[in-house]
């Protein structure tokens, strides 16, 4: 038997819906065996409430558990929930099939001129580009930097495309469909021959900024950078001098240091330069795949186990 109080209660905090649908949501756990109940910043908790929410609030540390939605928890006070005696969870290992399909369709459309057509089409016009231009990804490597959930999830796409993985990782566990691993410390020659460079990692500390000017230069310059991760890991003004001056091709970009993206942000006008709005998770079922996360960690709660993805 679990040394905590059993939770009575879960309750979904409404800024889920900056993400998800709030009341499909709440759906999703008709089959848990306590009430589920959509609150607002007035209500209260305690020890048998577990709380799912987007943002923080300070009234979450009253609660049993507290889950954040998103596998980025930056804005959580992870110092409180320890201080408090409050395991928060969050959404990290679920975006393997998501964010790699994102990442693989970004590779397939830069190689095939997809956007491009695209956006001559909305120009009626029949664009019939340089010979040159258009090349297959099937024997084109990728470096997957980063190989946790998103990185394993766009090296088996890559791999299954055909393409030459390899990968950036400390740790030596093997990977399937990557060919090759690098350390961290040997960036450089991890990225120096793909096609492609894939940012995988998490933010922290140490990868902020750990695509900057160096690293731009040291891509070919027929190389595409792709930012699945976040934002503030590739300087962005570096990536625009480095677009601007040739020495990368292009950019399929999922997140930014700002966002939404600002209007006048030069990013918006490069024509091989693909922007999505951070929807790499977005999916018909997305709150389908986070309800069986949070179900998952409920009962490993309650049975007294060690509950799954707790960073504090």
């Amino acid at each position: 038997m679990p040394d905590r109080p059993s939770l009575e209660r879960l309750c979904i905090h409404e800024t889920v819906g900056q993400k998800i649908p709030v009341e499909a949501f709440a759906d999703a756990f008709d089959d848990l065996n306590v009430p589920v109940e959509i609150v607002g910043d007035d209500e209260t908790f305690d020890e048998t409430d577990a709380v799912a929410s987007f943002r923080p609030r300070e009234a979450f540390l009253d609660a049993g558990w507290t889950h954040c939605i998103r596998a980025g928890y930056d804005e959580f006070d992870t110092e409180a929930y320890d201080a408090a005696g409050v395991p928060l969870t969050n959404s990290t290992g679920i975006h393997d099939t998501t964010v790699g399909e994102i990442a693989i369709g970004y590779m397939v459309s830069l190689a095939r001129m997809l956007h491009i057509y695209r956006d001559h089409q909305n120009e009626n016009d029949w664009l019939e580009p340089e010979y040159e231009r258009p090349f297959t990804v099937e024997n084109e490597q990728v470096c997957v930097v980063g190989l946790g959930t998103l990185g394993q999830g766009v090296a088996k796409r890559a791999d299954a495309l055909g393409m030459e993985v390899v990968g950036v990782r400390r740790s030596d566990e093997p990977v399937p469909g990557v060919s090759e691993r690098y350390h961290p410390d040997d960036l450089h020659a991890a990225i120096a021959d793909a096609r492609f460079v894939v940012i995988a990692v998490p933010h922290t500390p140490e990868t902020e900024g750990m695509f900057s000017a160096p690293e731009f230069e040291r891509m070919r310059d027929d190389a595409y950078l792709v930012n699945i991760a976040r934002g503030p890991i590739a300087d962005e003004d570096d990536l625009i001098d480095a677009l601007d001056a040739g020495a990368i091709a292009g950019a399929g970009l999922d997140v930014f240091e700002t966002e939404p993206l600002p209007e006048d942000n030069p990013l918006w006008d490069f024509e091989d330069v693909i922007i999505s709005p951070h929807r790499g998770s977005a999916t018909n079922r997305y709150h389908l795949d986070i309800a069986d996360l949070v179900k998952e960690i409920f009962e490993q709660y309650q049975t007294g186990e060690a509950i799954r993805n707790r960073v504090a």
